[in-house]
């Protein structure tokens, strides 16, 4: 298990407790009532350090490196259902958007997201999680499938932002993404999105148009991520952290502002440290939300997806 900075006060009691578990196996003095010393002062202090968090701090939690990705949760939610789909039809296949089809009990669902990769390799195969032009044509292509045999649809943000690269401006990177951003408005089945990491830009727009919005506890979703902010207000990342509180980024931030629908709750810690619960826990978010939206017809959907994102950012002075 790896640590962020802010939880090495964490490690250190946990440290501690294995430690005193070791001297009980090993030697025969009963260690039983320090064990569940340092055990409640674990607790304590992992409840007091992961409801404080900061804006930036929820950032850090969203890239964690042991934060589980898009297929994980596909793989998890779907078993051996998932039918992974490949290809725009028009270039290639873009390996840091995928998609298919899969099962939650006997309702079908079309899923499709960004992935990131765990380590150096497969990270270069997902380019990070940065689509292509291809990538978000791909998605449409599975979004219009899902349309046409009346499957709905759930889409996993988790990217930095769409790729930035010469080739993908030449291909059409804003095109695709603003083709994909219509097309959602006006697609005849419910669309599910959850944010499961970072959610930045038009990278996570462009799959990111839902009738209900879902957004994980420790995620963010911003049009440009904190350090980009920092660079471009301060000339200098060293102001990421003053970035991330102005730019209203969190969960709570975006369901007060009416951004997302609603906060899915982690465990204590985060999604990685209880992966099973936190899979368990979005699986019940995509059959309630999928409840709600299934008795709509096309017509009301459309109307009222609409409705939901002409309405934002409307104020009364």
């Amino acid at each position: 298990m790896e640590y962020l900075e802010f939880e090495l006060p964490i490690k250190e009691l946990e440290d501690q407790l294995l430690k005193c578990k070791l001297i009980g196996e090993e030697s025969e003095v009963d260690v039983t009532e320090t064990c569940s010393q340092i055990e409640t002062k674990l607790k304590e202090t992992q409840k007091e350090i992961y409801k404080n968090l900061t804006p930036w701090q929820r950032v850090q939690m969203s890239r964690h490196p042991n934060r589980p990705y898009t297929l994980d949760y596909i793989k998890a939610i779907c078993g051996d259902s998932f039918l992974e789909l490949h290809g725009d039809r028009g270039f290639k296949d873009d390996k840091a958007m995928i998609g298919g089809l899969g099962k939650i009990g006997n309702q079908s669902f079309m899923f499709i997201g960004q992935q990131k990769g765990f380590n150096t390799k497969t990270r270069q195969y997902r380019n990070f999680g940065m689509a292509n032009p291809e990538g978000y044509r791909k998605a449409l292509r599975l979004m219009k499938s899902a349309e046409k045999f009346g499957i709905p649809v759930v889409t996993i943000l988790d990217t930095p932002g769409a790729y930035p690269g010469l080739e993908a401006e030449e291909r059409g990177q804003g095109e695709a993404i603003a083709r994909n951003i219509l097309e959602m408005t006006r697609l005849k089945v419910p669309i599910i999105t959850i944010i499961i990491g970072e959610g930045a830009s038009g990278g996570a727009l462009g799959i990111g148009v839902g009738d209900t919005v879902l957004m994980l506890e420790n995620t963010w979703y911003s049009v440009i991520s904190p350090e980009s902010c920092s660079s471009i207000l301060w000339r200098s990342w060293e102001f990421k952290e003053q970035a991330a509180e102005a730019l209203k980024l969190t969960a709570s931030d975006m369901k007060k502002l009416k951004m997302v629908d609603e906060i899915i709750k982690e465990p204590l810690g985060g999604a990685h440290r209880n992966r099973e619960k936190t899979f368990e826990i979005v699986s019940n978010a995509i059959v309630k939300s999928f409840e709600n939206l299934k008795n709509l017809s096309p017509t009301e959907l459309v109307k009222n997806r609409m409705d939901k994102y002409a309405n934002m950012g409307v104020f009364k002075g």
